[in-house]
This record gives C-alpha cells, structure tokens and sequence, in this order.
C-alpha cells in the first residue's frame, strides 16, 4: 500500500504541475471584447472547441477533475 501511496502522490504533483501550466497558457476571457460589436461570429468563434485554446480547456477540466479525485481518494486515510 505504500507504493501504491508514492505513485499517487508522485502523479498528484505531477498533475498539479500540468494544470498550472495549461491554465498559464490560456487566454483571458477578456480578450474577445470585439464580441461587442458583433464580431465573434468569426471562424474561430464557431470552431473554438476545435482550436488549441478548446483543447487547452478540455485539458483543464480533465485534469481538475483528476486531481480532485486523486485528492480525494489520497485523504482517505486508508493508508
């Protein structure tokens, strides 16, 4: 049980470290104040979810959902 402890503890400080980062290379949401006037009906307006920035987001998500289960499931106590 306690590799099993390290291993989880190692891929928790490594997924932390990879949410910070994709979180840091995001753009801010503030960026697309050209929506305002109606310009976010662009290509890239349409197809964000295809672009590096919705994969960076799906990233994101995938790895706090991760994170939080790794959290969870290391507080436990069973160790």
């Amino acid at each position: 049980m306690a590799v099993l402890k390290t291993i989880l503890t190692v891929v928790f400080i490594i997924l932390s470290i990879v949410i910070t980062v994709t979180i840091l290379m995001q753009e801010g949401k503030s960026a697309g104040l050209g929506a305002i006037a109606g310009a976010a009906d662009t290509y890239w307006g349409k197809n964000k979810g295809r672009s590096m920035e919705g994969m960076l987001v799906k990233l994101t998500r995938i790895g706090v959902i991760l994170f939080l289960i790794i959290g969870m499931v290391l507080n436990m106590g069973i160790w």
